[in-house]
């Protein structure tokens, strides 16, 4: 017989909040508040992409994102932005203010607890995300969050999926995560959970992506996503 879902992990950049109005546009922004040129956001948003995707290592600390930063603003301003307005800017990102809940997030979260459907956070991020998401008021629906900065694994890693279903204590099967990246998000099938990307750019898009998180606690229902019992 199957067995349904019991518990659902969420990414979180991404997934259920992004920057607002986008990671260019508040890098341009604060720069020219430190009497920097003024830079076109979408210049900004293709180089930190480009920077992200080739950075060696996890963001873990505010040293990390000062080199990212620098990279992204290479050749544009000067002083480098470790010099100048990165502190400034690493306070930016810790404010709400700076991100956008996306208008599927609370109708899911809302629906998963009524469904008694248990909720956590999986996410690679650094010692702001859990005073970011108590000032979202997104924490209260999350039990446990799971930081890659203090679990000392990062997804791709099966170790923090199966970090997850230990703090869950839960077979991975019965888990379901979600998020956006096809890399970091899917590896959660490594470690046995089921995994489901959210694209809300391709709303016909079939398993496994979704396009409204609202999919999830129908999917649940409906056992849409599921996990065949093993007999031992």
């Amino acid at each position: 017989m199957p067995e349904t879902i019991q518990a659902v992990t969420f990414d979180v950049g991404g997934t259920l909040i992004d920057p607002h109005p986008s990671v260019g546009h508040v890098y341009a922004e604060i720069a020219a508040s430190f009497g920097g040129p003024t830079l076109d956001p979408h210049l900004l948003n293709h180089r930190f992409r480009a920077a992200w995707k080739a950075f060696p290592r996890q963001l873990h600390s505010a040293g990390d994102w000062a080199e990212l930063v620098d990279q992204v603003f290479d050749d544009l301003v000067h002083p480098a932005p470790s010099r100048s307005f990165f502190p400034r800017l690493y306070e930016r990102f810790a404010d709400p203010d700076a991100w956008k809940i996306h208008a599927d997030v609370l109708p899911t979260l809302e629906a998963l607890r009524r469904d008694g459907i248990r909720i956590a956070v999986l996410s690679n991020w650094d010692d702001r995300l859990r005073p970011l998401l108590q000032r979202l008021e997104l924490a209260r629906f999350f039990d446990p969050i799971i930081v890659s900065c203090e679990v000392g694994a990062a997804k791709p890693d099966p170790a923090i999926f199966r970090f997850a279903a230990s703090a869950l204590e839960l077979p991975p099967g019965l888990i379901l995560h979600v998020g956006d990246d096809p890399i970091l998000d899917l590896a959660a099938g490594h470690a046995g959970l089921q995994a489901v990307l959210i694209d809300r750019c391709h709303p016909n898009c079939s398993l496994p992506r979704i396009h409204s998180l609202t999919r999830i606690p129908e999917g649940i229902r409906d056992l849409v996503f599921q996990r065949q019992r093993v007999e031992r």
